[in-house]
């Protein structure tokens, strides 16, 4: 299995057969700024996007229906540059469960404003690992293996270093695409640079934070809350050497961006010491909701 719960009894799992696939995901494609009276090919791509992302198999592991990782892709079409030539965003969602609740904690949430690509009506999407691939394929495929990687980090401590190299391949393999976000210097905030994060053993605290925040963290949650509550801001508070040496990188800023709002939940149950240590360290590392992290002291 890819990751099975230390709670999860043998019983449980023969009870489930393996579906092969790693991806549960709901995908949509919008075209509200497209002026056509034929969208249907928007359609057609959404189904194909649907199918690319659940059919294809990321991994060697072996998934249960119940173990498939939930995620999202939301397409937003912005200009129909041809008959067959699109710009677009695409934003990307994963959460993973936590134990004994019906809660699930959200693990990525990225905006990425650089998607152009080629589709024609009825097209099947289709990766080669080991080429370079059209650049709707690309992005997708490259998003799958970073969807995969950090839910493997929070079940096990680096647990997606293969996922990440693997999404680092194809960012090396799109370095000649004319399509923007592969390269390092067209901004701060791009595939290039987040692959660069992830792989980079300088970012290593970022990744080690999705374990010891979810497995010590929010998986004892509902048990042990205090021991809970401290595990996960110790893993917080072990982001500081990555903050000194680069503030205001780029991986920082997605955890943040992806967990702000649960963070401000968990610690309205902390101590009130901890409270008001957890409210400086948040609002130094993420200034940007620091007005937000206030709002810990009025949770109970």
């Amino acid at each position: 299995m890819k990751k099975i719960f230390s709670f999860i009894t043998l019983s449980m799992l023969a009870a489930f057969a393996a579906s092969g696939q790693e991806l549960n995901c709901n995908v949509s494609v919008l075209s509200p700024q497209i002026q056509s009276s034929d969208k249907k090919v928007f359609t057609t791509l959404q189904t194909a996007i649907y199918e690319f992302m659940n059919n294809t198999r990321w991994t060697n592991d072996q998934f249960s229906n119940q173990e498939r990782i939930e995620c999202s892709i939301q397409i937003n079409v912005t200009e129909r540059v041809s008959s067959d030539e699109f710009k677009a965003t695409i934003q990307i969602q994963s959460r993973r469960p936590v134990y004994k609740t019906s809660y699930y904690s959200p693990i990525i949430s990225l905006n990425d404003e650089n998607l152009q690509f080629r589709y024609i009506e009825f097209q099947t999407l289709e990766f080669n690992e080991s080429a370079t691939n059209p650049n709707l394929v690309a992005v997708l495929a490259y998003y799958a293996y970073i969807i995969i990687g950090m839910d493997y980090d929070s079940f096990s401590s680096l647990g997606g270093s293969a996922y990440f190299q693997k999404a680092q391949s194809i960012v090396s393999n799109m370095q000649n695409s004319p399509e923007k976000g592969w390269r390092a210097f067209e901004g701060s905030r791009n595939r290039y640079w987040l692959a660069e994060n992830l792989n980079n053993p300088v970012y290593r605290p970022v990744r080690t934070l999705l374990y010891e925040y979810h497995r010590k963290g929010m998986d004892i949650l509902s048990d042990k809350k205090d021991d809970a509550i401290n595990a996960i801001a110790e893993s917080i508070e072990g982001l500081r050497p990555v903050f000194n040496d680069k503030p205001g990188n780029y991986l920082m800023q997605s955890l943040f961006f992806a967990k702000s709002d649960e963070i401000v939940n968990v610690f309205g149950g902390a101590f009130p010491e901890t409270k008001t240590r957890m409210i400086n360290t948040l609002s130094e590392f993420d200034p940007a909701n620091g007005t937000k992290y206030q709002g810990i002291l009025n949770k109970k």
